[in-house]
């Protein structure tokens, strides 16, 4: 098996002396060490499967690592080997020591809308860019390890001062619902070692070898849960790119890979520089523009693929004519080549500047996908379905008792709940709890206390069914008895009504395959009750939906939702300043991660690389004039041919023409050529 890998790599695979950080560039066959180590450390190191633990940043990386891992076992048992994210990971610790936390194994998972909800109720205000700001606040105390305490005696100016009271308050209520939310998944299981010795010892016992994927990306609370895990063997791989940190908006610290020479004295680094995926012209594009950054370790990708195409940089007179341009040039290379259309990537830098090629697209008839889209999840039809998996799981969880309690309407009206609330508030209980209160019974008309009472039994009947019945079965009675189709008729045109009925079919369908199969989570094989899949599900929903078989189609992709994935062709768009870069890092001097953005939107073609700018943008309904990006001047000049840029020589305008000649020639020949035949 190792004879198929190069040197650096092999010697990745086998070096078990320590700790070890294995700096892969773009392209270096990251993931083919990691699931070649997990092979070597079970075959030749005699670790059991079940003391491995490969930790990744999504559901679809965990997929494809625990597919490769199976297909190089060949029948071996990898029984127990744990491939999972860092929040399933969590999840795991977490259902497994509720109890030290204080809370019950079936806590709810709140998803972003549940916790801006929340956040709003503790402000009582509608102002959603201050609500956005406080929950963005809350989460990166969480993700940099800072408790509401900390946040309180930290904050330095009236707004994080602000924000750290809601923080309070915000965690308090969660407590209240036994609910957590998705930082909750990493911030718990640290808090619960550092607390408690015997449940430490124990995780370090079961995980003896630890696996990092993406290791740059990881923030302060990932590190200290992966530091505390592997204690002091430091017996784990981290697997990273310090050229490819572009999450730092989100709390990732790529510090954290500079951290690890400090705490771990005996750490080793091997490099990966040899790229399986693009063309020599290719890489020294990326490799000239990132040399403009203050480098953590030194580091040169290169490849055996052959010298490649030209890169194209056009200049547009707007974003109209750019995405005109983009469409043209993607269909005559198709044409001319033969390709498919998911070949081809058209990747920028905002989730905005997608309406205008999205509009190309669909005139010129062209199948595209947008990622970054609505998740599945996201759909209003599964998320009143999974409010009443949550109120099953959880009698609790209040955000889930509103939502089940009023869909489809049953009687409980606004008024009601709102003096169940009061009523909950006051005595520091749950909605459901306060229900069965004989305090508030009395306090209540006949009629809305039947209404409420037959609800509130109901989700008791469903709770003593999920934990006894398939999944599928209590599923399709929840659905008849609540006849949401018919509600979904009566609130829809029908079109739109068959088109939600249809996903909540399908929904019902995937859960109970998931019941009746293994998890997500870990290699966990054995059958999952209703409460099980329900907290996967809302893990899920979070980290990125379902993934289906990958369609013929155009991949329209921001630059941050592009990483790890890979084109034959991509077109980079929008390349000006105030842009990529983005006004904001040129504002803040935080140009560096915009720099690592550009190498990562380079380093995703294989073959070809077209870049453009456009002259002039509307902005705010006024026509501005724009300025090229500084990166493409950053590009090596012999890779590069100019196309409609006024700041060219007279002989690179004349190369160029000529080139779009010879191109007009080619496809003509054979356009006659299919024609004769």
């Amino acid at each position: 098996m190792l004879n198929t890998l190069n040197s650096p790599q092999r010697e990745a695979v086998k070096y078990l002396d320590g700790p070890l950080l294995v700096l892969a560039g773009a392209g270096s066959g990251k993931t083919r060490v990691i699931t070649q180590k997990i092979s070597y450390l079970i075959d030749e190191a005699g670790y059991s499967p079940k003391e491995i633990a490969a930790i990744t940043f999504t559901n679809k990386a965990a997929l494809e690592m625990r597919e490769r891992v199976s297909k190089l076992m060949q029948g071996k048992s990898t029984k127990g080997l744990t491939i999972a994210t860092f929040h399933s990971l969590g999840l795991q610790m977490l259902r497994a020591e509720a109890a030290l936390l204080g809370y019950k194994p079936q806590f709810s998972i709140l998803d972003s809308s549940d916790t801006f909800k929340i956040v709003a109720d503790i402000l009582a205000t509608t102002d959603k860019q201050l609500l956005r700001k406080t929950q963005w606040q809350i989460s990166a105390w969480k993700n940099a390890f800072i408790n509401a305490d900390q946040a309180k005696a930290q904050a330095d100016e009236e707004l994080t001062h602000a924000a750290a009271k809601v923080y309070q308050l915000y965690q308090q209520t969660l407590k209240a619902y036994q609910a957590v939310d998705f930082d909750d998944l990493i911030k718990l299981p640290v808090e619960l070692f550092e607390q408690h010795e015997e449940a430490l010892n124990k995780w370090q016992r079961k995980l003896q070898y630890l696996l990092i994927d993406e290791y740059q990306d990881t923030n302060a609370c990932q590190y200290k849960l992966v530091k505390m895990l592997t204690g002091v063997r430091g017996q784990f791989t981290a697997v990273g790119d310090d050229d490819q940190a572009i999450y730092g908006w989100r709390g990732a610290d790529v510090e954290n890979l500079r951290q690890l020479t400090t705490d771990f004295s005996k750490l080793k680094v091997i490099k990966l520089e040899q790229n399986y995926r693009s063309t020599v012209r290719i890489l020294r594009a990326a490799n000239q523009v990132i040399s403009n950054n203050p480098k953590l370790f030194e580091k040169k990708l290169w490849s055996e693929l052959g010298t490649g195409d030209l890169i194209q940089v056009s200049a547009a007179l707007s974003e109209e004519h750019e995405a005109e341009s983009v469409i043209m040039k993607l269909q005559a290379h198709k044409f001319e080549h033969r390709t498919y259309h998911k070949d081809y990537a058209i990747l920028y830098r905002g989730n905005h500047q997608a309406r205008v090629f999205e509009q190309q697209l669909r005139n010129h008839k062209i199948p595209y996908t947008i990622s970054g889209g609505q998740s599945f999840f996201d759909k209003a039809e599964i998320k009143d379905i999974v409010s009443y998996l949550r109120l099953i799981a959880n009698e609790d969880d209040d955000p889930a008792f509103i939502r089940a309690a009023t869909t489809p309407k049953r009687g409980i009206g606004n008024t009601t709940l709102e003096r169940l609330g009061e009523y909950a508030s006051v005595h520091k209980i749950s909605l459901f709890a306060a229900a069965f209160e004989s305090n508030f019974q009395s306090d209540i008309g006949q009629r809305q206390l039947e209404d409420l009472l037959n609800f509130c039994q109901y989700i008791n009947k469903l709770q003593k069914r999920a934990v006894r019945d398939p999944a599928g079965e209590v599923l399709n009675d929840l659905l008849s008895t609540i006849q949401y189709e018919a509600f979904l008729y009566d609130s829809e045109e029908p079109r739109a009504a068959e088109s939600k009925w249809t996903n909540v079919l399908d929904f019902i369908g995937w859960l109970t395959k998931k019941g009746e199969g293994s998890t997500e989570f870990g290699n966990e094989t054995e059958n999952k009750n209703l409460l099980e899949l329900t907290q996967m599900v809302s893990l899920m929903s979070m980290l990125e939906g379902r993934e289906d078989g990958e369609p013929d189609a155009v991949k329209l992709s921001t630059l941050h939702a592009a990483k790890g994935l890979e084109f034959g062709h991509v077109f980079l768009i929008g390349c000006e300043e105030g842009i990529l870069p983005h006004r904001e890092s040129i504002d803040n001097e935080r140009i560096e991660e915009e720099r690592r953005l550009m190498y990562v939107g380079i380093t995703r073609a294989q073959k070809s690389l077209n870049i453009s700018w456009c002259k002039k943008r509307k902005r705010a309904g006024e026509m501005e004039m724009c300025e090229p990006s500084r990166f493409i001047s950053e590009l090596p000049s012999d890779d590069v041919r100019h196309f409609g840029n006024p700041f060219n020589n007279p002989e690179q305008a004349l190369a160029s023409k000529e080139h779009g000649k010879a191109r007009m020639a080619n496809i003509r020949a054979m356009l006659n050529k299919n024609l004769a035949e």
